[in-house]
């Protein structure tokens, strides 16, 4: 582990903004938070970034690679959350209500910057456009978490698998890391059963009908997307929507 004083400069270039936030609010977000910089961490994939029930005293904002929420049953079984990418808040939950109640693990290898977990308060309460952001990205996490919902209760096997992979598909584009349509990071098949709340032996199966389809092509520990269109059209979702209204 890895953990040093952040330059002006990574500060400067920092993917927290991402997303259509700079001309809105994601200047006064990254201004507002960076007086509360404590340093960086590089962790290695598989990581413990949080650990469910953990009283953290930092946030962290994902700079490389890419990470997943999860909760565990007492048996082992994991449902996965959500993911996370550069420029993805990790720990507010914990910062506002005193612990977490998901865990966070690194999918490849990671960087991180590290905050004090009181610079949400006080952001709240003395920068109204930085507090707006947080709010906002929350929101947006919560429109996610929606989805996975319905594909987990309601869309059929290969539906949530296509809207799955759509998703990952346009946050990795978005964030530089879907060269020519493919996911850089290590998604294995395990990783989207436990998204999708399906075994591996199903997941196996839904995949091989999406390469059939030509809508994907699965590889080692990774896919690459042929037709983001034809997964959206399969899953009958729109795509993510990242513009903020003014705050």
């Amino acid at each position: 582990m890895d953990e040093r004083i952040l330059e002006d400069s990574e500060c400067e270039s920092c993917p927290i903004d991402d997303g259509g936030l700079e001309t809105a609010v994601g200047e006064p977000l990254r201004a507002g938070i960076a007086r509360h910089r404590i340093g960086d961490l590089s962790l290695a994939a598989g990581a413990a970034i949080l650990l469910e029930g953990m009283e953290s005293p930092h946030v962290y904002s994902l700079t490389r690679g890419v990470a997943y929420r999860h909760k565990s049953l007492s048996d082992g079984r994991r449902q996965i959350l959500g993911y996370v990418f550069p420029g993805d808040l990790i720990g507010v939950q914990g910062s506002l209500l005193g612990r977490s109640h998901h865990a966070v693990d690194a999918l490849s290898d990671v960087s991180l910057c590290v905050f004090d977990r009181e610079c949400l308060r006080e952001l709240f309460a003395q920068a109204p456009s930085a507090g707006y952001a947080v709010a906002w990205r929350a929101a947006k996490d919560e429109c996610m978490l929606d989805e996975i919902l319905v594909s987990v209760g309601r869309r059929t096997a290969l539906e949530s698998a296509a809207f799955l992979l759509a998703l990952l598909h346009q946050r990795a584009r978005r964030t530089g890391m879907a060269p020519r349509g493919r996911l850089a990071f290590p998604l294995t098949q395990q990783h989207v059963a436990d998204a999708l709340g399906l075994s591996v032996v199903h997941t196996n199966r839904t995949l091989k009908r999406l390469s059939a389809m030509k809508l994907i092509s699965w590889q080692d520990r990774g896919c690459a997307i042929l037709d983001e269109a034809g997964l959206l059209a399969l899953a009958g979702w729109p795509g993510l929507d990242d513009t903020p209204s003014a705050a």
